[in-house]
């Protein structure tokens, strides 16, 4: 009798003691600068501005998009400008937008859930969206179904673009059904201030995005969206007071673009939006461009896209622009949806015969939009859209709409390089010391973690949209 219960006492001991060690390995294995409780304030905010800084930061705008569409130009350090990159040249945005985007937002949507308010839910939803769109727009076939659920999926599978897209539209559809302004309010949105009423018109303008992304290859698709849009009522981003953008404020929460000017200065205003704006007498060329600091016979001057690191060294830190200051400021902001890009798309979608209007009525209104987001006064405003090289063309109306859509987002790389592959214009030329043979890049290429980390998925998603290069078309990308 001794003997047992000198072995319950034992094996009690040995309980209590196993159970220790598991509390002291819980605690081990907390991040001590995280919360172990996350509220969707601060989760909201947070997420707001990791992915603004992956959208508007160094590798996937200045150093590769930026480039591709030839607003900005690399003056050393020459090689993304010649399209040389590695496989892990495009990590940053794969790695951000799940990690500290897709993740992070599904927690939001589970507390939401949780809380019982739609309104956190709609705006996670609407951003998930945003975030998907902007991988799926650079790479392609990207994990969707299995990533919303990856702690069942460490290696989630590949898909479709076009399945990746039409679920971002249903996503989107039944964020619009979750966001109520008369609903429980929310914080920490630093877009809208908790304004819901607004994040329904945020949802709408990314509906119209994805649904003119669509519009080659699907445009019955396309046309029902813009016709439940039109249904659901809410509208669209409809002055520049609206535009979905973070406003970044002071260091060490400065504009990444400012961050990197502050120690570096390794890129230029490009020569093709240089020459574009003064063959157009375009008012928005001092906000674009920063003058020359040494005198030159042209107050700006861009840079050839894609020379040799000696050939652009050669034309002088001084003698050669840098981006206007506009976007070199601290508080610049980084620009999610604009409201000229909003009219564009509704200009292109009465064109294809979506929606009931007048294409030129739109067109005027959103070049004019652009111009004014910069502060440019009317009467140059009235002379720009009478002019003979701005006024629309019906006959052509994806040369028109791409022309200046392609000013009008200027600094907004990833989108630039996401509508100019859609619309074909403008016609660029490739980098003059390129290294695709007389190609421009189409795409990002997957991280080099995809392939050993998910190689399976990865494998089959190569194998049903092609090569991993940068030259492989996207399904969006159709001529």
């Amino acid at each position: 009798m001794k003997l047992k219960y000198t072995s319950i006492i034992l094996s009690g001991t040995l309980l209590l003691s196993l159970a220790s060690c598991k509390k002291e390995l819980v605690k081990i294995n907390q991040n001590p600068n995280a919360t172990q409780n996350p509220q969707p304030d601060y989760l909201l905010t947070g997420v707001i501005k990791n992915i603004s800084d992956a959208y508007w930061g160094t590798d996937n705008n200045m150093n590769s998009s930026l480039l591709f569409v030839q607003n900005w130009a690399k003056i050393q350090y020459t090689d993304p400008d010649r399209y040389i990159y590695t496989n892990a040249s495009f990590q940053s945005l794969w790695t951000s937008a799940y990690t500290k985007g897709v993740i992070n937002l599904n927690q939001i949507i589970k507390l939401a859930d949780a809380q019982a308010n739609t309104n956190y839910k709609g705006v996670a939803l609407v951003l998930r969206s945003w975030v998907f769109t902007l991988l799926t727009d650079q790479y392609g076939d990207v994990p969707y179904k299995q990533a919303i659920n990856i702690d069942q999926y460490l290696t989630p599978a590949y898909d479709a673009q076009k399945d990746v897209y039409f679920a971002l539209l249903d996503d989107l559809k039944a964020a619009q059904a979750s966001l109520d302004p008369s609903g429980k309010a929310i914080l920490g949105d630093v877009i809208y201030s908790g304004k819901i009423a607004s994040w329904k018109k945020f949802a709408n303008s990314l509906r119209l995005r994805i649904a003119l992304r669509i519009a080659d290859r699907e445009p019955e698709k396309a046309k029902q969206v813009l016709a439940d849009i039109q249904a659901e009522g809410s509208g669209y981003i409809s002055s520049n007071s609206e535009i979905a953008q973070l406003v970044y404020v002071d260091s060490p929460n400065q504009n990444p673009i400012s961050n990197l000017f502050d120690t570096r200065d390794d890129y230029r205003i490009s020569k093709t939006i240089v020459d574009q704006l003064f063959a157009l007498n375009d008012p928005r060329l001092p906000i674009y461009a920063s003058p020359t600091k040494d005198a030159t016979p042209q107050t700006y001057v861009g840079v050839p896209n894609g020379l040799l690191v000696g050939d652009a060294s050669g034309l002088g830190l001084t003698k050669t622009s840098k981006p206007g200051t506009y976007f070199l400021a601290p508080h610049a902001p980084a620009v999610i949806i604009s409201y000229a890009e909003v009219l564009f798309d509704q200009a292109e979608a009465v064109a294809r015969g979506f929606i009931a209007g007048n294409a030129a009525d739109f067109y005027n209104q959103a070049v004019t939009a652009s111009l004014q987001q910069y502060g440019i006064g009317n009467a140059a405003i009235t002379t720009y859209i009478n002019s003979a090289a701005v006024k629309y063309d019906a006959s052509n109306y994806k040369k028109s709409i791409g022309n200046q859509k392609w000013i009008a987002l200027f600094g907004q790389g990833l989108e630039a390089f996401a509508e100019w592959r859609r619309l074909d214009y403008p016609q660029l030329q490739p980098a003059v010391a390129g290294t695709l043979n007389g190609k421009i890049p189409v795409r990002f290429i997957y991280p080099g973690t995809e392939q050993s980390l998910n190689g399976t998925s990865y494998k089959a998603a190569v194998a049903n949209q092609g090569a991993d290069v940068l030259t492989t078309k996207l399904w969006f990308d159709v001529n």
